[in-house]
């Protein structure tokens, strides 16, 4: 699969779980212990608008962590998802890309921890507010293969951004052994 038909997939199924959410499912728990539903959309939306002004090589002027969304957070959520395919089909792969302040890492880099934070946090919103879990199973493979090879075990752990790898059984889908791999439990419910 394509990189950026892999972005433009994963964005896209995002982008329609956002859109799903009904105001009543706001303060709903997701998988993520700290979020519920409007501060996971919050967080969703917040982190793109980084990664996108990233791969256009500028600086993010807010602070994605603190991010509120308007009243449409999907129309935001695409606008910035169109912006950021946009960039990578402008840009390419070769080069380095800003996440945070002065911290570039390699383009390839960049663009696996994206995929793999919002196929993830998609799989967060669909299991939060009982949305089909949208994400093909080639998307998933594909994304597992990128998260594999970018995820050092010390950002692994309590306190940190991930959790430990939770095992799954031979027949476990490609999406619930990806969310497994960034240490989420597919079986388990919200918070569970």
């Amino acid at each position: 699969m394509e990189r950026v038909e892999l972005l433009t997939g994963v964005l896209s199924k995002t982008g329609d779980l956002i859109e799903g959410v009904g105001v009543d499912q706001l303060g709903l728990p997701t998988p993520c212990d700290d979020y519920d539903v409007e501060t996971l959309i919050n967080h969703i939306v917040g982190w793109l608008l980084l990664f996108e002004a990233g791969c256009h090589g500028r600086t993010h002027d807010g602070d994605a962590t603190a991010h509120r969304c308007g009243p449409d957070p999907a129309a935001e959520f695409r606008a910035a998802a169109a912006s950021l395919v946009a960039g990578w089909e402008k840009y390419g792969f070769d080069r380095e890309v800003a996440v945070t302040g002065d911290n570039r890492l390699p383009a390839e880099s960049v663009f696996n921890m994206t995929v793999m934070e919002y196929l993830t946090h998609g799989w967060d919103l669909a299991r939060a507010t009982a949305q089909p879990i949208p994400f093909t199973d080639q998307e998933a493979t594909e994304t597992l293969i990128r998260a594999e090879a970018t995820l050092p075990p010390q950002y692994r752990g309590e306190n940190m951004p991930f959790g430990e790898i939770v095992p799954t059984g031979q027949d476990a889908s490609a999406v619930d052994r990806l969310v497994a791999f960034l240490g989420r439990d597919p079986e388990a419910s919200p918070r569970g």
